[in-house]
């Protein structure tokens, strides 16, 4: 179980590094420091998806929390402005847990005050519980501070925002900011909202934005507070929501605590071949296991009323195909989740056009973006892990056929950018100022990493795609075809393993049918033995194997350029042109651990003495579910000593990835 007593969080450079996460299934999220500063545009108490799972807009940002203990006043907030904290809240903080809900304790004299938050699942809707664990009365003042923005951008006084405050009974108020999208309900289940003038507060200074090149200042607006009187035991809760709430706020919080409980349970006890196991877990409880899954929840939303999707990473990415194709086994099979992971699916066949996926829903437009090579190619993964899984071959007949077939046929004539199979079976893409591997860097019309021609991973997709419609039509009972895949399949992996071997470096290129090939040292070439089809020879396997793991190799992680690279970027940070530059240059990425550590069990042998080797690539992650995302797995790492962690704070394929790892490889016995 993840804790931080006083020591960690009166240590405040250390604990705003800290940053807790909650997620409500659509698109919305709450998300700020342990100790409550916020240290992001992206933080705040209620982060609506006002469109799901996009049109994401900070509602409330924060509350001012003020404990009055007769004439002493104790102000519990925490603030950061130019060169000051203000208040400094966090010096009578005692302790914070995430689980089951983030639980933060604080301790006055002899007061001990407990807060708990959750997020309603499916709602635009986060609760604050407030409870007075010990000590005399206090009185408690809640002041809530308002944006009423984007998530993306800041907000500053203006005369443009509509500052009034329209009871909806004695306990309920409705504040319209800007427009509707803005629309924001305030409950309290004790003591009515009382309304002042326009109060601003002014030049909040967010670090990470600074330090992430952009502008750090806001300002925001409180239109009144709540003055309540608690005595030992009691508790008042509020409610801050995109509709009139519910005030069943204790049975919210027990419905969402079993939600949670549930979805444990269902994971310590999948198999991983479509049977529920009974009784006790082997080994009993799964401290890392309960953590890796209840993460992989905040990533698995609602997109409409029947489908599913996967938001990419917290707090700034929406739903990606390449992510969620990727992400899928991990957040969805390994838990046990499988109507998830058929929504998922189907949702994203849906939106197949000209045999290719979508690389993301964009925020804003309605019509989904195609610029992407290989998150169709990771479609065809998916399709057979879910079949591993759960047997459901009907499902993939009746929804899921046509598409795949579709997606062959086009891959073999020719669609966008350039993508198509050659007379050597092998698959090439790319077209001036189009970025379409995973690496797809991007600084004006500078391509960082452009890779046109036949990247490795595209080509090891590829292979593997062909292999899965080759066994898909032998159980559907066509032969004649399956044939023709296998025809295809044995061609690719003949020249595959022909071109793309790199003699001098005893490693495979990264692209080819350039100028000249790429004889980067980069970690692509592991695909070509993790996935379920290797397309690399088997003796090749180990020497791939070495290189990756002299030169890549991280407790966090695979490097995503060789150090030994004169283009090598060991840090990351700075503006966007220096963060953009580093992203693929170098730059650690979490997910890649689980391709790796699969790679290793397949050179290896599924052993006692390799799982147990693998459960040593993963270790280094128990640590830092407590380092930025508590409870989660940050999106990158940088590439030097001590590889610390940047981008997203939680990103769902290293979720997804290490968690696969773990249960597949370095717990499932043979």
């Amino acid at each position: 179980m993840i804790q931080f007593d006083h020591q960690i969080c009166r240590d405040f450079a250390a604990a705003i590094q800290k940053e807790w996460l909650e997620t409500n299934g659509i698109g919305g999220y709450a998300s700020s420091s342990i100790v409550g500063a916020n240290t992001r545009r992206y933080h705040g108490l209620l982060v609506a998806a006002t469109q799901p799972p996009v049109g994401r807009r900070v509602l409330l940002s924060k509350l001012e929390e003020t404990v009055c203990i007769g004439d002493e006043h104790y102000e519990l907030s925490c603030n950061q402005y130019p060169g000051i904290v203000h208040p400094q809240g966090y010096k009578f903080l005692q302790a914070f847990t995430p689980s089951p809900l983030p639980t933060w304790e604080y301790a006055i004299q002899d007061i001990v005050l407990e807060k708990l938050l959750w997020m309603v699942n499916g709602q635009n809707t986060t609760v604050l519980t407030y409870t007075l664990r010990a000590g005399a009365p206090i009185q408690l003042c809640l002041r809530p501070l308002i944006a009423g923005r984007d998530h993306h951008s800041l907000h500053y006084e203006n005369a443009g925002i509509q500052t009034h405050v329209e009871a909806i009974d004695g306990n309920t108020v409705q504040i319209v900011p800007y427009d509707s999208p803005s629309t924001l309900y305030l409950h309290s289940s004790v003591g009515e909202f009382q309304s002042d003038s326009a109060c601003w507060y002014k030049n909040f200074e967010y670090p990470v934005e600074a330090a992430r090149g952009f502008d750090a200042h806001e300002d925001l607006y409180s239109p009144g507070e709540w003055v309540v009187q608690l005595e030992s035991g009691e508790t008042v809760a509020i409610i801050a929501s995109t509709e009139p709430p519910n005030e069943e706020w204790e049975s919210m919080r027990n419905v969402e605590i079993d939600r949670r409980k549930g979805i444990v349970h269902r994971a310590l006890h999948n198999r991983g071949d479509g049977s529920t196991r009974k009784g006790d877990v082997p080994g009993g409880k799964d401290d890392f296991l309960e953590t890796l899954t209840l993460a992989a929840d905040q990533f698995l939303i609602q997109r409409g009323e029947e489908r599913h999707s996967i938001i990419a990473g917290y707090h700034w990415f929406t739903d990606w195909g390449r992510d969620a194709m990727i992400a899928l086994p991990g957040l969805t099979l390994v838990t046990g989740r499988y109507e998830i992971a058929q929504g998922i699916l189907r949702a994203f066949a849906q939106h197949c056009d000209q045999g290719m996926l979508p690389n993301r829903f964009p925020d804003v437009a309605d019509e989904p973006e195609y610029n992407t090579v290989d998150a169709t190619l990771w479609f065809f993964y998916a399709v057979a892990k879910y079949l591993e899984y759960t047997d459901d071959l009907d499902f993939i007949r009746d929804e899921l056929w046509e598409t795949l077939v579709d997606i062959i046929q086009w891959h073999l004539r020719g669609t966008r950018y350039n993508i198509r199979m050659g007379t050597d079976s092998l698959i090439s893409a790319g077209m001036e100022g189009v970025q379409l591997t995973w690496m797809d860097a991007k600084i004006g019309d500078w391509v960082v990493t452009p890779r046109h021609g036949k990247p490795v991973e595209i080509n090891a997709l590829w292979y593997n795609a062909l292999k899965v419609m080759e066994g898909l039509i032998q159980r559907l009972g066509d032969a004649g075809a399956s044939t023709e895949y296998a025809k295809l399949a044995r061609t690719a992996q003949v020249n595959f393993n022909e071109r793309f071997w790199n003699a001098e470096a005893n490693c495979l290129y990264d692209c080819i049918d350039g100028e000249m090939p790429d004889a980067s040292i980069r970690p692509n070439q592991i695909f070509a033995i993790s996935l379920p089809h290797s397309v690399l020879s088997e003796e090749r396997h180990r020497p791939v194997l070495d290189v990756v793991t002299r030169d890549l190799l991280t407790p966090v992680g695979l490097r995503s350029l060789s150090p030994n690279d004169e283009q090598y970027v060991g840090y990351y940070g700075g503006d966007p042109y220096h963060r953009d530059s580093a992203y693929h240059q170098g730059t650690v990425w979490g997910w890649l651990i689980g391709p790796f550590v699969t790679a290793y069990m397949k050179v290896n042998g599924k052993t006692s003495q390799s799982r147990e080797a693998a459960k040593q690539f993963l270790a280094a992650f128990g640590g830092h579910l407590k380092e930025a995302g508590v409870g989660s797995i940050s999106e990158i790492f940088d590439g030097d000593k001590p590889h610390t962690p940047r981008g997203c704070i939680a990103q769902a394929w290293s979720i997804a990835e290490v968690l696969r790892a773990y249960a597949e490889d370095a717990m499932r016995e043979p």
